[in-house]
């Protein structure tokens, strides 16, 4: 089952226990039909509800599916200080046990290991006032690995189970099914419920369904259930849809974004289920939803991540393909050399920003990490290169192109201009100005080394580099100009997005 369809079922379950819940004044049936609907969301085989005897120090079996007879309802247990039940007592919190025979925190009683209990998940549950009244456990012959959903929702059910179970013990009855359900959800503020009535308008507004959404119960009741639908979700008719197919169908989903009173938005992942009279005629609807906005963002920024890496993956791909091909060297021993160095800069980059979650880089940090495979640190040679400029964040497609440039030019330094030779020396000067579109002007000027009569007879591998990196990747523009004392390169790119595009003369 996928994980919307088991979201669904789980999401109808709770619709069905609250329709239950309304029509039943016994607690007893209401906790029988807790544990087969929770063993059926589940699917497992057994659930019980153990109740807390304090004076007797005992648990007892209150309700319960899936037990030989002589269990529910008869057996009591010691609450012993090594079982798994008062564990989760004492804990306040879930105790899970995926394989009883790895188990060695707790005890389990006879009866489980009996019955072929193998793994099992409990909660407590706390009337009003964080009275402990029992352990809702769910059991399973099988090794199980309860997850976190499964967690999530029988902290739900434990949640309203609280104060369902407060009220009848107190009460007695119950004035109305309104009231019944309004009673047995109020404490699970971790959903937004609510009711309407047959033409969809709202009559029952609890606080989950405020927290959620920022209206009181005065502001909600009585307007029609799309106020909380955004305004292309009503314009499509989605509000309607929903309850038709929930009149028709019994439940329908309602997993899509929504809109609070302060205007945000926020991911809702419910059901709307069609409440019926004993003349099957609908009375009105239930909606359950919970937020998960910030799982939904993340699942987002997930999927976004994965796109750029892949994008990213492509380009290095086709970078590492372009030096194979046009990488030109007199022997076969330089030739692994200068394609092992222009891969080792690809990988920099890369590195450089997975380590800031694919999120940018620092033209600075780039620049220490391209130049500092040329520089013999210990002999001094970082001396040879100055490079000065304000703190400039370039945007994660920038930086490989931007690498891949820098290591072509540092590579001619030390072949052939100003880091061939201990005087020569490189100064990197760069600025950041413009504005809508800001840029990034960065020159790069080399001195002290071998004379220079002029440009290069042949265009070579760097030079196509620079252009494909500068000019084709990052809509900027390159010059180069080979002075006397040395190469000057002057490289512009933009840094955000703009209509315009770089003119620096060639």
């Amino acid at each position: 089952m996928s994980d919307f369809a088991g979201m669904l079922k789980r999401q109808k379950i709770l619709g069905d226990f609250g329709e239950f819940a309304l029509r039943s004044e016994d607690l007893d049936q209401v906790l029988h039909e807790a544990c087969r609907l929770i063993s059926e969301a589940l699917g497992t085989d057994r659930a019980k509800i153990l109740e807390i005897l304090p004076a007797e120090r005992q648990l007892f079996v209150r309700a319960g599916v899936g037990w030989d007879a002589g269990i529910v309802g008869e057996l009591r247990i010691s609450m012993e200080e090594h079982s798994s039940e008062s564990f989760a007592i004492n804990s306040g919190g879930p105790v899970i046990t995926q394989d009883m025979s790895r188990e060695d925190r707790f005890e389990v009683p006879s009866f489980m290991r009996d019955a072929g209990v193998v793994a099992l998940v409990n909660v407590p549950i706390f009337l009003p006032g964080q009275h402990a009244f029992g352990l809702l456990q769910v059991d399973d012959i099988r090794p199980r690995e309860f997850g976190e959903h499964d967690i999530s929702f029988l902290r739900t059910y434990s949640a309203i189970l609280g104060p369902l179970i407060n009220r009848l013990l107190v009460v007695g009855t119950l004035r109305s099914s309104e009231e019944r359900f309004r009673l047995t959800v109020a404490a699970a503020l971790d959903y937004a419920i609510f009711t309407t009535d047959a033409m969809d308008r709202i009559t029952d507004w609890l606080p989950g369904a405020q927290a959620v959404f920022g209206w009181t119960a005065e502001e909600a009741v009585g307007q029609p259930a799309a106020l909380i639908f955004t305004p292309e979700d009503r314009e499509n008719n989605v509000p309607e849809w929903e309850v038709e197919t929930a009149r028709r169908e019994g439940v329908a989903p309602n997993v899509r974004w929504h809109l609070r009173k302060d205007g945000v938005r926020v991911f809702i992942e419910g059901s709307t289920t069609a409440l019926r009279g004993d003349d099957g005629r609908i009375q009105g609807y239930i909606k359950i939803g919970q937020d998960v906005t910030a799982r939904k963002a993340d699942e987002e920024r997930q999927t976004l991540l994965m796109r750029e890496v892949d994008h990213r993956a492509k380009n290095a791909l086709s970078v590492v393909n372009a030096a194979l091909r046009l990488t030109r060297a007199p022997d076969l021993p330089s030739y692994v050399k200068a394609i092992e160095g222009r891969i080792d800069a690809l990988v920099r980059a890369q590195t450089l920003l997975a380590d800031d979650r694919w999120d940018g880089a620092d033209l600075l940090t780039l620049l220490r990490g391209e130049l500092a495979t040329f520089l013999d640190v210990e002999a001094g040679d970082e001396a040879q290169v100055e490079a000065v400029g304000p703190s400039v964040r370039l945007p994660a497609g920038a930086a490989q192109p931007l690498g891949m440039a820098i290591h072509e030019l540092a590579t001619n330094a030390m072949k052939y201009g100003g880091l061939s030779t201990p005087a020569g020396r490189v100064a990197i000067h760069w600025t950041k100005e413009g504005w809508p579109t800001e840029m990034l002007r960065l020159c790069w000027l080399e001195s002290g080394g071998p004379p220079v009569e002029g440009p290069p007879e042949k265009r070579g591998f760097g030079t196509r580099v620079l252009d494909g990196t500068v000019r084709g990747q990052l809509r900027g523009a390159v010059s180069l100009a080979w002075h006397a004392s040395g190469l000057v390169c002057q490289i512009e790119v933009p840094l955000s997005p703009g209509p315009q595009r770089c003119s620096v003369g060639r």
